[in-house]
Parts: structure tokens; C-alpha cells; sequence
């Protein structure tokens, strides 16, 4: 075998375990909603319990990229696929990490009936963040740069929902002070969110690296 198709094939199962990296963590955060949503307390715990398998495949990622680092030399854009590979799989973890925080705020709940205040807001924050989760590993699989792009409009969109949210909350603190506490617990699953959608702006910044060679600045 020659070495470029071993290398070839090694950025082909790169590849292939971001995309399943990414599939699986834009259904850890739609899960986490869910069981916020409907106050899964089961399914929160199984959310938790399952964080284990995005951190083995963010490992698997890591030690082949390092193995055609040292195998091969890579250089120019064939370098930069494996280090773009390096940081999109960080991006990817943390996002399922923020996510297991959304599950860990449901058990913290311990089942309390959900306010309705900014509910639907909420979940359509979940919804846009989501999307964009999936549009960012798109936008790798394709080097799709302008869905890349994409990523600082829809970021733009979800910090607007964020600060509305944030503020019926505050304002909420007046009329019922006594439900303090979840009202402190949903600002922080928002923030959660948030913070989701600015590491999917990250992945679009590597992918306009990746094709271009220069990383913009997707998320000031």
C-alpha cells in the first residue's frame, strides 16, 4: 500500500468519526432538552451515564491524527485536515459536556413542574443550536465555506434569543421571588445553550481554515 492511500485512508476514518461524533452530540443536546422539557429524571441520568462514549471517540480522533502526523508529515492543506480534525472534536466534546450540564440541572430539579415563562423560547433556542450542530459538520463533510459562514448569523440569532430570555427571567424574579431557584437554573441551561452555539461558530471558522488556509473571525 502506498503511503498516500495509507493516508488517505486515515482521513477518511477521521472523517467518518467526527461525522458519528457529531451525530451523536447534536442528539445528547436535543435529548437533554427533552428531559429538561418534560422533567425526564431517567432520562438525564442516562445522558450522564453516557458521556463516556463522545470522550472515547474525541481519543480515537486524536491518536490516528497523531499517527499520520508522525507517519507520514503531512504538510499544506493535508496537514490542516488533520488539525482542523484535532479541533473540531475538541468543539464537539465540550459541546456534549455543556450538554450533560443541561441534564444534571434536571436532576437538580428533582422533578419541580417547569415554569412556563420563556418556555417555548427555550426550546426554540435548543432548536437553532441543534441546527447549527449539524450545519457545522456539514460544512466539514463539504467544506462547505459560505454554510460555514452561516454559523456567525445563526450565532447572531441565538445570542439575540439568549439576552431576551435572560431578561423575562430577570423580570420574572419580581413576580414570584419563590421560584427563584429554577428561574436561576434555566438562566444557567440557557447559557448552556449559548455557549453550544459559539463552539459550533468555532468549527465554522476551521472549516473556512481548512479550505482557505486562514481562519476568520466568526465569533468576536
Amino acid at each position: 500500500m502506498t503511503r498516500r492511500k495509507e493516508f488517505d485512508q486515515g482521513l477518511a476514518e477521521l472523517q467518518t468519526l467526527l461525522v458519528t461524533m457529531g451525530e451523536q452530540t447534536e442528539t445528547v443536546l436535543n435529548d437533554a432538552i427533552q428531559a429538561l422539557d418534560q422533567q425526564d429524571i431517567s432520562s438525564a441520568d442516562q445522558i450522564i451515564k453516557n458521556d463516556l462514549d463522545i470522550n472515547e471517540l474525541e481519543e480515537k480522533i486524536m491518536k490516528i491524527g497523531t499517527k499520520l502526523i508522525a507517519t507520514q508529515q503531512p504538510v499544506a492543506k493535508d496537514l490542516r485536515k488533520i488539525l482542523v480534525a484535532f479541533k473540531i472534536s475538541s468543539d464537539l466534546e465540550r459541546m456534549a459536556d455543556l450538554a450533560v450540564d443541561i441534564a444534571e440541572v434536571v436532576l437538580q430539579m428533582e422533578e419541580q413542574k417547569l415554569m412556563q415563562v420563556s418556555r417555548a423560547d427555550i426550546l426554540r433556542l435548543g432548536e437553532i443550536t441543534k441546527k447549527m450542530i449539524h450545519d457545522s459538520i456539514q460544512a466539514y463533510l463539504h467544506e462547505n465555506v459560505d454554510l460555514a459562514y452561516k454559523m456567525a448569523r445563526d450565532d447572531d440569532q441565538v445570542d439575540h434569543l439568549y439576552s431576551q430570555i435572560i431578561r423575562e427571567l430577570v423580570s420574572y424574579i419580581v413576580e414570584k421571588p419563590y421560584e427563584m431557584n429554577q428561574i436561576l437554573m434555566l438562566a444557567f441551561v440557557c447559557r448552556y445553550i449559548e455557549r453550544i452555539a459559539d463552539h459550533a461558530t468555532n468549527i465554522g471558522e476551521n472549516v473556512v481554515f481548512l479550505v482557505n488556509g486562514h481562519r476568520p473571525e466568526l465569533n468576536p
